[in-house]
Parts: C-alpha cells; sequence; structure tokens
C-alpha cells in the first residue's frame, strides 16, 4: 500500500472517529444537560410566541425514560429527582400522549384544589391576584383592538401575564380539580386557546416532566425555518433572544 493509500486510510478513520464523537456528546448533552424546543403553537402567548426556540433543562427536576432520546421504557420513575415550583414553565408529555412535547406553565401542586371561575384561577379556595394590566395585539392582526392582558400573582409570588381572548370559553368556569399525589396541574398563558389540565391533557405525572424551560435562544416570526438566513434581517424578533424563562 502505497504512502498515500495509507495517509488516506488514515484521514478517513480520524474523521469517522470524530464524528461518532460529536454523536456521543451531542447525545450526552440532550439526555443530561440541555434539550432545544420550539413552539409551535399560541398556547403560551404573550409569555412564548410560535417561532420561539428554547433550551430546556433536563437536570431541572432529575431524570426520567422521558429524558432519553425515543423515550425507551427502561426504568420507571426519576432518578435524582427534585420537586418542580409553581410558577415554572415546563415541558412534559400527558398521560394520555406519551409521545408528544407539551409545554405549560405549572399552577397547581400534588394535593391542592384548583378551579377556574369567570376565568379566575382559584387554588385551595382563594383566587390568586389579577390585575388588568393592558391590551396585547398579535403578530399580523393589524389594527384590532387587542386582547385583555392580565398580569396573574401566585401563592409564591411569581407573577406574569395571561391573555384572554373571551369571558364566555369554555375553561373560564370549570369543576373543581383535586390534584393526585406525584402529579401537577398545567395551564397555558393564553388561558382561551390552550389545552391543558383543565381539559383533555388532566393531571402530569412528576414522572411525565421532561424539563425546565430557561432561556430562547432565538426567535423568528411569520412561519419562517431558522435555516432561512435571508429572512433574518426581517424575521429575526432580536428583542426575544436569550431572554430568560425564569422568573
Amino acid at each position: 500500500m502505497s504512502d498515500k493509500a495509507e495517509k488516506s486510510g488514515s484521514s478517513l478513520a480520524e474523521n469517522v472517529k470524530v464524528l461518532i464523537q460529536a454523536i456521543i456528546l451531542a447525545v450526552f448533552i440532550r439526555t443530561i444537560l440541555f434539550q432545544p424546543f420550539s413552539i409551535p403553537s399560541s398556547s403560551m402567548e404573550k409569555t412564548l410566541l410560535v417561532g420561539d426556540y428554547l433550551f430546556v433543562s433536563k437536570f431541572s427536576y432529575g431524570y426520567s425514560r422521558f429524558s432519553l432520546p425515543f423515550s425507551p421504557n427502561l426504568f420507571s420513575g426519576r432518578i435524582f429527582g427534585s420537586e418542580p415550583e409553581r410558577g415554572d414553565i415546563i415541558v412534559f408529555r400527558p398521560a394520555g400522549e406519551p409521545d408528544t412535547d407539551y409545554i405549560k406553565r405549572l399552577v397547581g401542586l400534588p394535593s391542592e384544589k384548583i378551579q377556574v371561575t369567570d376565568g379566575l384561577l382559584y387554588i385551595n379556595g382563594k383566587p390568586i391576584e389579577r390585575e388588568l394590566v393592558g391590551n396585547y395585539t398579535p403578530e399580523g392582526a393589524g389594527s384590532s383592538a387587542g386582547v385583555p392582558i392580565y398580569k396573574e400573582t401566585l401563592p409564591n409570588g411569581v407573577t406574569y401575564d395571561t391573555l384572554d381572548l373571551s369571558p364566555r370559553s369554555p375553561g373560564d368556569n370549570t369543576r373543581e380539580f383535586i390534584v393526585p399525589e406525584g402529579h401537577y396541574f398545567m395551564m397555558g398563558d393564553n388561558r382561551d386557546n390552550s389545552s391543558d389540565s383543565r381539559f383533555a391533557v388532566g393531571f402530569v405525572p412528576f414522572e411525565n416532566l421532561v424539563g425546565k424551560a430557561q432561556v430562547i435562544f432565538f426567535s423568528i416570526q411569520g412561519g419562517a425555518s431558522p435555516l432561512e438566513f435571508w429572512k433574518w434581517p426581517s424575521a429575526v424578533r432580536g428583542s426575544r433572544i436569550f431572554s430568560s424563562l425564569n422568573p
């Protein structure tokens, strides 16, 4: 074999080695540290917009089978589990849709009583603080009057904005829910446009938490892909990049 052939073979082997190392590192980061997540719907608007790209920390609540790529059923429960806090924005898998990622805000803890009456959230029979703070005009809505924005304050002091599209939506008046042990009650900030624990999503088991939303690392509007870099000058939401999602 010539020196040239030997060098070519050595170069190919080195490239394969580097590629394998890169794949292992990517899987390690995605499984143990951070997972990228894109926002597909307006259920968390105006906190999160369609076209926002987030980093979700996998270590915040420990690890379950849902922390692993393809969620293999290798074990049950959580390893190094840590309880989430009220107000966290969480990526999770509903019990009835174990292959689908959802992202909502945690409002109800185990054993608590949760109810919505006339659009106001009650926790253990007490209404949370809710204040009208302005109007929100969604992107592309033109000169419409906008949607009322309410600032909510949870019992632990976490504050955030919610939207109220309609005063008489199906989710504005619910029965009283009693959150089972080991489960959580999730709601979208866009209260009238969110499939959450008030509806088919139901209570979310601790095991089904994927991770905590931490920071927006990219944001693009108009349904554009991040790969369409020629659209960046007009479509990228520069003010949202590196926005923290922690209260």
